[in-house]
C-alpha cells in the first residue's frame, strides 16, 4: 500500500525514472536488442493513443459553455510573441551560424511550441480552471499554426517551407491531437444514450493525469535515446540542457506573474509554461536542424520536475486544510461534550 500511494503522490517524476531506466535497460544490455527493436514502433504507436485519452477524458469533464477568452489569454500569447520576435530577431541580426544557431533553435522551439494539451490535466490537479485552461490550449494552437510557418522561413532559410502548406499540415495535427478528442468528449457528454459511460469515465479519480503519467513514460524513454544519440559533444549538451531549464522556469514564473494581477496565476503559469513538446520536437526535426530536438527533450524533463513540485505544494496544502478543518470539528465536538456535562 506505501508502494500504491508513493506512486500516486509523485506519479510524474515515477515516470520520468521508469521510462529513462527503461531505455537504458534495453539500449545496454545486447541480449535484450531483438526485443528494442519489437517494441520500439509499438511505444510509438502507443505515445498518440495514450495522448489522446489523456485529452478525452479530460475534456468530458469540461464545461463547454464556459469556454470563453479571457483577458490573461491576450496577455500570455503577447507574453509569447515577444519572447518570439526577440529570438528571431537575435538570429537574424547576428547572423548566427554553427552551434550558436543551434542553441537558440533550441531556445526557440521550446517557446514557439504551443501549450501542451495536458496543460489542463495538470491545471485541474492544481486547482486551477479548466476551462479556462482548455480554451487557451485551443487559442494558442491556432496562433501557433500561423506563427511557425512566418517564422521558420527567416531562419531557414534553406529549407523549402511554403506558409500554405505547412500551416495545413501543423493545423493537421492540431485537428487529430486536440480538437478530435474535444469533439468525441462533448459527444460523449451530451448524448443521452452515453450518459452511464460518461459518469463512468468521470468517476475514476485522477484517470486522466495517470494517463497522462503512461504517456510521459514513452516521451521519457525516447527523449533518453535521442539526447544519447545526439551528434554532438557532452559539454554542448549540457549547455542546451541549462539553457532550456532557465527558461523553463522563466516562462513558468512569467506566465504566474502575468496570471496575478487577473487572479489566475495557476492557469497562466501552466499556460506559458508547459509546452506541447512532443510537437516541438517534431517541428525541429521537419524545419530546422534536428539537434536543435535536444532542446525541447530536455524541457519535457524541466517542466514535469516542476508540475511535480507544484503539485507536492496543493498536496501538502491540502493536507494541512484537512488537518486544520479536523482539529476545529474535534475542538467543537469537544466543546459540545463539555456542555452537555454542564
Amino acid at each position: 500500500m506505501q508502494v500504491i500511494r508513493f506512486i500516486k503522490n509523485w506519479t510524474l517524476p515515477c515516470s520520468i525514472v521508469m521510462g529513462a531506466v527503461t531505455y537504458f535497460i534495453f539500449a545496454f544490455i545486447p541480449a535484450l536488442g531483438p526485443a528494442s527493436t519489437f517494441l520500439s514502433p509499438i511505444m510509438a504507436r502507443m505515445l498518440p493513443v495514450f495522448m489522446f485519452l489523456t485529452l478525452y477524458v479530460t475534456f468530458c469533464k469540461v464545461n463547454f459553455r464556459e469556454l470563453k477568452v479571457k483577458k490573461w489569454h491576450f496577455w500570455v500569447a503577447l507574453a509569447q510573441l515577444f519572447l518570439i520576435v526577440i529570438l528571431v530577431s537575435s538570429i537574424l541580426f547576428f547572423h548566427l551560424t554553427g552551434n550558436n544557431l543551434i542553441l537558440l533553435e533550441s531556445i526557440l522551439t521550446c517557446i514557439i511550441g504551443p501549450c501542451a494539451a495536458a496543460a489542463a490535466v495538470v491545471t485541474q490537479k492544481l486547482g486551477g480552471n479548466l476551462e479556462e485552461m482548455t480554451a487557451y490550449t485551443l487559442l494558442d494552437n491556432l496562433l501557433c499554426a500561423v506563427i511557425i510557418p512566418v517564422c521558420f522561413p527567416l531562419i531557414a532559410p534553406g529549407k523549402d517551407i511554403n506558409f500554405l502548406s505547412a500551416f495545413l499540415l501543423i493545423s493537421n495535427k492540431v485537428a487529430t491531437v486536440l480538437i478530435l478528442p474535444m469533439l468525441l468528449a462533448f459527444i460523449t457528454k451530451h448524448v443521452n444514450q452515453l450518459h452511464s459511460f460518461h459518469q463512468w469515465v468521470t468517476g475514476i479519480h485522477d484517470l486522466g493525469f495517470y494517463l497522462w503519467g503512461c504517456s510521459l513514460l514513452i516521451v521519457t524513454g525516447t527523449t533518453m535515446k535521442n539526447i544519447i544519440h545526439a551528434q554532438t559533444t557532452t559539454f554542448f549538451l549540457i549547455n542546451i540542457a541549462i539553457v532550456s531549464l532557465t527558461l523553463c522556469m522563466t516562462q513558468f514564473l512569467l506566465g504566474k506573474l502575468i496570471g496575478y494581477f487577473f487572479n489566475s496565476s495557476i492557469n497562466a503559469g501552466q499556460a506559458l509554461g508547459q509546452k506541447n513538446t512532443p510537437f516541438a520536437i517534431w517541428i525541429a526535426c521537419t524545419y530546422l536542424n534536428p539537434l536543435s530536438s535536444v532542446g525541447p527533450g530536455c524541457y519535457i524533463l524541466w517542466q514535469n520536475i516542476i508540475n511535480s513540485f507544484e503539485i507536492w505544494q496543493e498536496r501538502k496544502k491540502s493536507e494541512k486544510t484537512e488537518i486544520a478543518v479536523g482539529e476545529k470539528i474535534y475542538a467543537i465536538a469537544a466543546q459540545q461534550q463539555k456542555h452537555l456535562k454542564s
